[in-house]
């Protein structure tokens, strides 16, 4: 597959992200332009880690051992450890979504207006497309490289709406509790749990699952699989809501 579509697709992502920021615009404060900034490049920076953490786990665990257990074991560690460190230190600043199925949650529960939401989705995608890429990178792999790993079936899809709600879920009820403090440590556990109980590997989130596309690796995808499995991470989000939503106890 040409590489020159994909190359032309970052800058337009950071096009779309600064048009959306409205950074240049005189009636917007100084101040409030800083923090809105500050909280782009927080969901940018903070996706772009835990995109690094997901690949290069991925590539090193294929070149320490062919035992696939082993090999899970260690992208495990190594994307829920990154998930902890993300969550605790970008949360006081964005939220710490890094994630368009949070986001859109957040958007729906009127937590985010729908400009901030947008910029919030860009600046996810790109953030995991460059961290991709820079694992490659330090992998001595090309920049790109299309994953060939194919990742289809009923099962695949099902399990993937059920990672997804689950973790909607939990940020909601954990949201709703008053209980966000609890967040780096309670949403990691879901995603070990799901590592490991789940068929589909809880990839959760369609900025993660777009960024795999271009790592012909351990934590790949293929392109096919990637809109399967985004399709069921968006079917997953209303799923999420609504039992989050039954589950609300009010004070």
């Amino acid at each position: 597959m040409p590489l020159l579509p994909t190359f032309q697709f970052a800058p337009l992502l950071v096009h779309l992200l600064v048009t959306w920021l409205k950074l240049d615009r005189p009636y917007l404060p100084t101040k409030l332009r800083h923090v809105k900034l500050q909280k782009i490049f927080a969901e940018f920076l903070g996706t772009a880690l835990l995109l690094a953490a997901v690949i290069g786990s991925g590539i090193m665990a294929t070149n320490l051992s062919q035992d696939e257990g082993i090999q899970l074991t260690i992208n495990a560690i190594s994307i829920v450890s990154m998930l902890y460190l993300i969550i605790t230190l970008f949360g006081p600043i964005s939220g710490a979504h890094f994630n368009p199925v949070v986001t859109l949650g957040e958007l729906f529960k009127n937590r985010i207006d729908s400009k901030n939401a947008v910029a919030y989705i860009v600046a996810q995608f790109l953030g995991g497309f460059c961290g991709t890429v820079f694992a490659n990178l330090i992998f001595n792999k090309p920049a790109i490289f299309q994953s060939q790993h194919e990742r289809t079936g009923t099962n695949l899809f099902v399990s993937e709406i059920f990672a997804t709600a689950g973790l909607v879920m939990i940020i909601h009820l954990l949201i709703d509790q008053e209980r966000t403090n609890l967040a780096p440590y309670i949403i990691p556990a879901w995603i070990t749990t799901a590592f490991y109980a789940t068929s589909s590997f809880v990839f959760a989130n369609p900025a993660v699952t777009f960024a795999r596309i271009w790592s012909d690796s351990f934590a790949g995808i293929t392109l096919h699989s990637a809109w399967i499995y985004m399709i069921a991470q968006l079917i997953g989000l209303p799923l999420g809501l609504i039992v989050a939503r039954l589950l609300f106890v009010r004070k």
